[in-house]
């Protein structure tokens, strides 16, 4: 077997559920010891998951709204694995559908805490551990909602865009010193976070008419993205985002 990731250690914020347990898991397939930071207690189940199929990860609860949670983050993976050679900014929260006039401040206080400046604490931490050791790469999870709209979206949509330039300002930044940054965008994929939407028969009538694939995504299929823009062969992708989302924007 592959095991392209052998040796190193990839920390990932987000990894209780959904897209970020996927690839944890995949990470872990293919040799990485995993360090998963996140404030929901199922990521201990994530870690347990990776033990049990032969792999080595740790969870640690951490706020990626705190800046010094991040830090003490990568901290604990060097210390756990000897090192950090990748991360995946995977955290995030969905504020519920209303329109843009009705938004309450604390919706958007969470929106932009979460969702923007959790990926630019972790991004901070990261990078400073990555000037010192040589390098690495950073993913971050944007969304289709970081290049197009849908109505009633207004603070997610505005930070999955905020992601999608992050992602850009820091690849610009970073490249001479070999530290390489992109971005995936994932259209609908069904995790516990959106299962609402995959439970509701009017939002899947609207979101199969419009996507020429004629379903969800499942986990695993965004995690492949993730370790791809992690491995050797992406050597020369910076500054990107990768949309994975059946053909949703392309007409």
């Amino acid at each position: 077997m592959n095991r392209q990731f052998s040796g190193k250690a990839v920390l990932i914020t987000g990894g209780a559920t959904g897209i970020g347990r996927a690839t944890a898991l995949a990470f872990a397939t293919q040799g990485a010891s995993v360090l998963i930071g996140d404030v929901d207690a199922r990521a201990a189940e994530t870690a347990h998951m990776v033990e049990a199929q032969g792999g080595k990860a740790a969870f640690i609860h951490a706020d990626v709204t705190d800046p010094a949670a991040m830090n003490a983050l990568v901290d604990a993976c060097i210390e756990r694995f000897g090192g950090m050679h990748m991360a995946f900014n995977n955290a995030g929260v969905l504020p519920p559908q209303r329109p843009l006039h009705e938004v309450p401040v604390a919706e958007l206080n969470l929106a932009i805490d979460v969702d923007l400046k959790g990926v630019f604490f972790a991004m901070q931490a990261e990078i400073r551990h990555f000037l010192k050791s040589g390098g690495g790469a950073i993913v971050n999870t944007a969304s289709v909602g970081g290049l197009i709209a849908d109505p009633d979206m207004a603070p997610y949509v505005a930070c999955k865009h905020a992601v999608v330039g992050l992602t850009k300002a820091a690849a610009v930044e970073y490249a001479q010193v070999g530290i390489r940054v992109n971005a995936i965008a994932p259209g609908f994929v069904v995790t516990p976070m959106t299962q609402h939407w995959a439970d509701s028969a009017d939002f899947r009538q609207m979101f199969f008419a419009q996507n020429v694939s004629g379903r969800a995504a499942q986990p695993e299929e965004i995690a492949g993205t993730v370790l791809h823009l992690c491995s050797d062969a992406a050597s020369f992708i910076n500054g990107a985002t990768f949309t994975i989302d059946g053909g949703q924007t392309a007409h």
